[in-house]
């Protein structure tokens, strides 16, 4: 599948957030190459791409650590302090997607802030094991946490529904890396998958985090909106139409009660702390 890849120049890279624990964030691209299939960033980035499949396009701000700089010095001669709140990377896009390695703008964008000697909580989430090379600039910050998503410790699983993405045992190597060198790390397991987490699956998957140096897990429930779900059951009738009524189980209450009750359970016996302190689910505003 052929990739488009498009230079722009961004109006603003530092962006007020709506996001749980985030008060700020920072997108240098938009768009993603990983093609996940069930990403809820589908529907948000495509505002320049209606026609085109998610996974195919993405937009490189190229002015994004420059005009960074920028704004960071103007709130700064505003607000007189260097803390802004929580920066979280990225909310539409992976900031450590395949182009990152030639545009670095994650490292740059990073590079600017440690720069700035920013003092506000710099918290990242990719699926990329890229993430490992800027290790050197993370640890220039105070505050500064690495997550990586797992949705299943099967690659077989990973490579089915997050299509180019690095495999998961990739980002578990590089969250060992990341413990080992003194980086805070977390592990997102978002959405969560059903039919490939469940009870059987919650402990050893709860098991491997705790092995590779993770204390704080993000559970979030699988957003069915109908853009959302319009996608990813054409994906599943193609590949594996049967996964179909597994979905449409996990957009019950019922069902999301019961999966809220096993997880608590097996993070309150590892004493692992869970993001939040609970379980993620975005309610669709639009489901009857």
């Amino acid at each position: 599948m052929t990739s488009k890849i498009n230079t722009t120049k961004a109006k603003s890279i530092f962006i007020k957030s709506g996001l749980p624990g985030s008060d700020r964030v920072i997108n240098p691209y938009n768009g993603c190459l990983f093609g996940c299939m069930y990403c809820y960033a589908a529907q948000i980035a495509r505002w320049k791409h209606p026609n085109e499949e998610w996974g195919t396009y993405i937009d490189v701000k190229v002015n994004a650590p420059e005009l960074l700089k920028i704004e960071l010095e103007k709130l700064n001669k505003k607000l007189k302090t260097k803390n802004f709140g929580s920066v979280f990377f990225s909310s539409v896009t992976d900031p450590y997607v395949s182009i990152e390695a030639k545009y670095k703008l994650t490292r740059k964008c990073l590079e600017v802030l440690a720069d700035f000697g920013y003092e506000g909580t710099i918290t990242i989430q990719t699926k990329s094991p890229l993430a490992t090379r800027d290790i050197d600039i993370l640890k220039r910050f105070k505050k500064v946490s690495v997550g990586f998503t797992i949705t299943s410790l099967d690659d077989d699983v990973s490579r089915f529904l997050e299509v180019n993405a690095p495999s998961v045992s990739l980002r578990l190597k590089a969250l060992m890396e990341l413990h080992k060198e003194g980086i805070d790390t977390y592990a997102f397991v978002g959405p969560i998958l059903p039919y490939f987490l469940n009870k059987e699956r919650i402990n050893p998957l709860l098991d491997k985090l705790q092995a590779v140096g993770v204390k704080e897990v993000w559970f979030e429930h699988i957003n069915l909106s109908p853009k959302i779900k319009a996608r990813l059951y054409q994906y599943l009738k193609k590949e594996d139409p049967t996964l179909i009524s597994e979905f449409e189980k996990a957009d019950t209450e019922e069902y999301r009660s019961e999966l809220n009750k096993m997880i608590h359970t097996a993070m309150r016996e590892r004493g692992l702390k869970m993001g939040l302190g609970k379980v993620i689910y975005h309610k669709n505003p639009l489901k009857k």
